[in-house]
Formats: C-alpha cells, structure tokens, sequence
C-alpha cells in the first residue's frame, strides 16, 4: 500500500525528478530566478517545495558572497603585483 495517498498536498513529499526538474528551473537566469523568489515566498502550497527554493537561495547568496571576495582579492594581488 503506498503512504502516499494519506499525505496532505502540503506535505507531498518531492521525487528525484521533481527536484531535478526544480534545479534546473531554476537555473534558467531570468525566469528561474523569479520562480524561486514566487516559490521562496509563498507560491506553493508545498513545504518541501518552498524550503527546497529557500535553500536554493541560501546557495546561491553564498556563491555569489564567495566569489565576489575570490575576485576582489585577485584583483587586488593583481593590482599589487603590477607595482
């Protein structure tokens, strides 16, 4: 018997794929990045969908804190390197 049938939608668990399908959704640049604001807040009635898109988020501000400080700091060994 699958336990599936008793889980309310809002605690539908996401499959494999669902996930797969959601990363690269929201890996397209523009359109992906307004679904995962619409799904981060409030778009989906599904918790697991909407903390799967916070933690996207969460990703994705540490990638882009983490590479601004690597390519700050390159630049200024390259600029020091140069005088």
């Amino acid at each position: 018997m699958d336990n599936q049938e008793n889980i309310s939608d809002e605690y539908q668990p996401i499959s494999m794929w669902g996930y797969l399908g959601y990363e690269i959704l929201f890996a397209i640049p523009l359109i992906g990045f307004i679904l995962l604001l619409v799904f981060s807040f409030g778009g989906t009635k599904n918790v697991n969908l909407r903390n799967f898109a916070r933690s996207y988020i969460l990703i994705a501000v540490i990638v882009v804190l983490l590479s601004i400080i690597v390519i700050s700091s390159g630049i200024s060994v390259f600029n020091s390197a140069l005088y």
